[in-house]
């Protein structure tokens, strides 16, 4: 196997964050495990082909380890997304997919040594994928950079 560039494997990190938002979505639209859902897009989503087009190929590693963290820790993940939310916006009103969005920025920005930046810059674009003419993205940057300061305040 040859080695990856930078690019790809950035790439291919972006892609599992995008995977990890729409497992998270999957399992609280579906009812489903953890589990389940991480065997179904390790299997059928990473690297697969859908009407001719070619799903990106995923970092496994950062996938499951951002689905495991966005489980393991939801509640206080919840909780800070709460906060950086207005007060008559609490999560439970919010738009699904912009939830499993939150779990999943909140479980990298609490879990992982990634800077908060590139977290808050990641899952923006991925909200700009999912809302293209809407005001999501301008949102979830605003209530990322809330959860990233309480997060890791030395960051800022």
């Amino acid at each position: 196997m040859t080695a990856l560039s930078g690019n790809q494997k950035r790439k291919m990190k972006s892609a599992a964050r995008l995977y990890a938002v729409q497992a998270l979505f999957q399992m609280e639209a579906g009812s489903q495990t953890v589990d389940k859902v991480m065997r179904e897009f390790e299997d059928h989503r990473f690297g697969a082909t859908y009407e001719g087009n070619e799903m990106a190929e995923g970092d496994l590693d950062v996938f499951r380890q951002l689905m495991e963290d966005a489980v393991n820790h939801q509640a206080p993940i919840d909780q800070m997304t709460d906060r950086a939310l207005v007060a008559k916006w609490p999560i439970a009103r919010i738009d699904p997919t912009l939830r499993a969005l939150f779990r999943a920025a909140g479980a990298e920005l609490t879990q992982s040594k990634t800077p908060p930046k590139v977290v808050i810059s990641e899952f923006v674009d991925i909200a700009q994928a999912f809302f293209p003419e809407g005001r999501e993205p301008k949102f979830v940057n605003a209530v990322l950079d809330h959860m990233a300061r309480e997060a890791k305040p030395e960051a800022f």
